[in-house]
């Protein structure tokens, strides 16, 4: 079998995977559950490639994350639920349905309103799926706002997620200061169990004080997970200066002390605020 660049090459390779008969004993192993993981991964690799600017890698990890989908789809179709063409139907529906301003007769004439248009398509369509699901026998109706947050998003956006959802419907605070006092109340709490060592505790803590965290971001209109990547980037450049440091005296970690690795720290703040 030959490369291509027709989608369909790659559905007839993934069907070959998965042959009882002749695919990989890997492949046939696999099933949703177990194949999810490697979807998140694979996603995570294309928000990185596009981070670092590396179009090369782009284009190779947009392929990647293509094969999950076609993963997805061929054990779906084994299971007689959907298949591929299936799955592009849906997205091409749902794209022209929640763009009327485009492809039908309603108008948006800014972001503002096109975010608010497809927000209430997005309510009907949730409303309609829940009906659907629920008359099928494949999964009861939602009963909660909350419902419609994705179990396995990253912890900080799902935070995100769920307060936006208790916001839309007053179940929030009306001024980021007020977030802030919280935020100072749950730190207070975290230092009160520190004290007592019990550690089930102070993980409960430290998850209410990441909450309020992930809330005071979104009060401010910052994304909490693109905040924290770019102090994981800013950590990472600091750290390799202090590995150049001491690599350049000729000597390692275990030749110096934390008080030396401070001072490289500071060293290389300094020069990143001179540009």
């Amino acid at each position: 079998m030959k490369p291509s660049r027709e989608i369909s090459r790659l559905l007839e390779i993934m069907a070959a995977l998965r042959d009882p008969e002749t695919g990989c004993p890997w492949d046939l192993k696999q099933d949703f559950s177990t194949i999810a993981p490697y979807t998140i991964e694979e996603a995570c690799e294309v928000a990185d490639a596009i981070e670092r600017g590396d179009l090369v890698d782009l284009c190779d990890e947009l392929g990647d994350l293509l094969l999950q989908v076609a993963f997805h789809a061929q054990m779906a179709e084994e299971a007689g639920y959907f298949a591929f063409p299936d799955v592009v139907e849906a997205i091409t529906t749902k794209l022209i349905r929640r763009h009327p301003h485009v492809f039908g007769d309603r108008s948006a004439g800014n972001p503002g309103e096109v975010k608010e248009l497809w927000e209430a398509i997005k309510a009907e369509e949730r409303a309609e799926k829940a009906t659907r699901k629920a008359a099928s026998g494949l999964a009861p109706a939602r009963k909660s706002l909350l419902d419609g947050v994705p179990v396995a998003m990253p912890a900080l956006k799902k935070a995100v997620k769920l307060q936006q959802k208790a916001g839309a419907v007053g179940f929030d605070w009306n001024d980021p200061k007020a977030v802030l006092a919280k935020l100072r109340e749950e730190i207070a709490e975290v230092e009160e169990v520190l004290d007592q060592g019990d550690t089930a505790a102070l993980k409960d803590e430290i998850g209410d004080m990441l909450f309020v965290i992930a809330n005071l971001a979104r009060h401010a209109d910052i994304d909490p997970e693109a905040a924290l990547e770019g102090t994981n980037a800013k950590f990472r450049r600091r750290f390799a200066h202090i590995e150049r440091a001491l690599e350049s005296a000729g000597r390692d970690f275990s030749q110096t002390d934390l008080s030396e690795m401070d001072a490289l720290w500071d060293e290389a703040k300094e020069q990143e605020k001179r540009g």
